[in-house]
């Protein structure tokens, strides 16, 4: 889920290590609060879900392996987050486990941007990921029809009529901007 610009705090005393042992549901910790994830509508659900089956449906068919996920709980450098849909390598699955919040950003995270986001909180929140172990970044736009990949290298605009690609992480995976959003 993505998190509106207005978030609802619901304890200021609540820790990092306190989220990090176990993070209650639907939150994140961020700036040295425990904030609630709000701002999702049916059409954030449906592309949530769509990708994170895309996603899954390929790493299978693939034979990549690994593990696709929605908002589960990994910690950045700075802050414990819940990507909206996320991609664990194989190789990480067999370093980490299944911890209760991953130590580290995903490799492949996907965001869905809601039309209340602020552009700053976005791009700062893709940079927090790629920081803290994300090789690549995807910020869906819904409303707009655009996906944005962005990686350490570069960052991609995908639009309506075109076909968005993973960059860095889960090769060879494709899907038409109209297919995930429409």
């Amino acid at each position: 889920m993505v998190i509106a610009p207005i978030k609802e705090n619901i304890s200021t005393d609540y820790s990092l290590e306190n989220w990090l042992q176990s993070p209650p549901e639907g939150t994140e910790w961020v700036n040295g609060e425990l904030l609630e994830k709000d701002g999702v509508t049916l059409k954030h659900s449906r592309v949530q879900a769509k990708l994170a089956t895309y996603w899954r449906n390929y790493k299978e068919a693939s034979g990549q392996g690994g593990e696709v996920y929605t908002e589960a709980p990994c910690r950045t450098n700075q802050q414990g987050r819940r990507p909206d849909v996320a991609y664990l390598t194989p190789e990480l699955m067999q370093q980490f486990g299944e911890p209760a919040v991953l130590p580290q950003s995903f490799p492949l995270i996907a965001e869905i941007i809601s039309p209340t986001d602020l552009a700053e909180d976005i791009i700062a929140k893709s940079q927090e990921y790629l920081q803290s172990g994300s090789e690549e970044v995807w910020l869906v736009f819904p409303e707009n029809r655009w996906i944005i990949v962005v990686n350490k290298n570069q960052r991609l605009i995908f639009i309506s009529g075109e076909i968005v690609k993973t960059q860095a992480v889960l090769p060879g995976f494709n899907v038409a901007v109209d297919e995930l959003i429409g």
